[in-house]
């Protein structure tokens, strides 16, 4: 039988979560923390981390879950947690995705671990699973949507500022000031209404554009892919570090953008496949929700100029249009061609597509889609970066070094 999380549970368990959106997760976790729940997000990386998830898991699966499922494991391994007070949460897209197979891979794991007495929360875009203990309330939904807001903001001005700091580590301290301040307002309950969180958003632009910063001529690059190795260092092994030792200024599409995409995708289901109307009225709201919120962080950033802004997500999807049908929503679908061609109508002309093993819905679009976006734009340069847990660390930098070697040959800096 499948371990219930109980209402006593919530009192006196903690929630282990994996590190799947570094400048978001600890936002996410305070918001948590609003609603009475002791989440904690782990940031274990090594080795230990993958053979963990390779030994309780199996190789055939998807690389995402040997990496996420695998730093939970090792939390309740490591002697850090006491497993007879603590829970699992996993964060599932549901659908086509493997990741909808996450939870029962977790919980047969458990029984492999002799630790199947504990509970496993799933939270999914799909059928949600009921707790007597936890409940997702429309309140703490739209709080965690806030949250994505906030680290959405702190992690563009970060990636446009860490590259050409005068000071090394001002653009660190300001995000931790950030991060410190958000979760102390989460704590007493502010910063969470629309008038809260535009003052928030202009005073974190205020301070990024306060960074001195000097005059570089660096290489542009984007970084699109699966939604869990185009941000989590531990599945694409310190992309990010890499890119800005070798002279680069990087950009990743903030994660709000897959939320839209899932809500989008419900009108599209509606459409096509004969989804219900309580999922497409869902989506809509939640839709609507979310572009407003994303204009306000586009709004806050209008008085600096030097910092490039998102584009709306209506205009995502007018790109990705031009491109693949958006009846393609298995795994990360239309929205990785729509996000490519952002970042190149951008400047970011190089653009990574971070692809991990077992992930075949991103291996058909990413690479299916590329002839199409380089007849689109004669000046891309698009290269897949396969993720897995045998591959060369190496040989995915020296591929990287070749993509970077040919943007700056077509920039004349070679």
């Amino acid at each position: 039988m499948t371990p219930d999380f109980t209402k006593k549970m919530k009192e006196e368990y903690t929630i282990i979560a994996p590190d799947i959106f570094p400048t978001h997760m600890e936002l996410i976790e305070a918001a948590f923390h609003i609603y009475g729940y002791k989440l904690k997000v782990v940031h274990y990386e090594g080795k230990q981390v993958i053979d963990t998830g390779l030994k309780y898991l199996h190789n055939d699966v998807c690389y995402p879950a040997i990496c996420s499922l695998g730093q939970q494991l090792y939390a309740l391994s490591c002697g850090d947690f006491d497993p007879k007070k603590s829970a699992l949460i996993m964060f599932q897209t549901g659908g086509g995705c493997r990741a909808s197979n996450y939870i029962m891979l977790l919980r047969k794991a458990l029984r492999n671990m002799g630790m199947e007495y504990i509970p496993v929360i799933s939270i999914s875009f799909g059928t949600l699973e009921k707790y007597s203990g936890f409940k997702i309330t429309p309140a703490m939904a739209l709080t965690g949507l806030r949250a994505l807001i906030y680290g959405d903001m702190l992690l563009l001005l970060k990636n446009q500022t860490l590259p050409y700091e005068v000071n090394k580590g001002d653009t660190e301290r300001v995000v931790h000031k950030w991060t410190e301040e958000l979760t102390r307002q989460f704590a007493a309950r502010k910063g969470l209404t629309s008038g809260a969180m535009k003052k928030n958003l202009a005073a974190i632009a205020e301070d990024f554009h306060n960074i001195p910063r000097e005059k570089k001529d660096l290489t542009k690059v984007g970084i699109v892919g699966e939604i869990y190795v185009k941000y989590a260092a531990l599945g694409n092994n310190g992309l990010e570090k890499f890119l800005l030792s070798q002279g680069c200024e990087y950009m990743v599409p903030g994660v709000l953008g897959f939320f839209q995409y899932c809500f989008a995708n419900m009108e599209k289901d509606h459409e096509y496949y004969g989804g219900g109307f309580a999922a497409l009225w869902g989506g809509r709201i939640a839709g609507r929700i979310s572009d407003k919120w994303e204009e306000a962080l586009i709004k806050a950033l209008e008085p600096y100029p030097e910092f490039v802004k998102p584009v709306s997500f209506d205009r995502v999807k007018e790109l990705a249009d031009k491109i693949i049908d958006r009846g393609v929503k298995m795994g990360e679908g239309w929205l990785l061609p729509g996000e490519t061609a952002e970042l190149i109508e951008k400047g970011y002309n190089s653009v990574i597509c971070a692809q991990p093993f077992g992930c075949l819905p991103n291996h058909i679009v990413g690479k299916g889609t590329i002839h199409r976006l380089r007849e689109l734009y004669p000046n891309a340069n698009i290269f897949p970066v396969d993720y897995d847990a045998g591959a060369s660390k190496v040989n995915q930098e020296n591929r990287i070094k070749l993509m970077l070697a040919i943007a700056r040959e077509q920039e004349g800096k070679a």
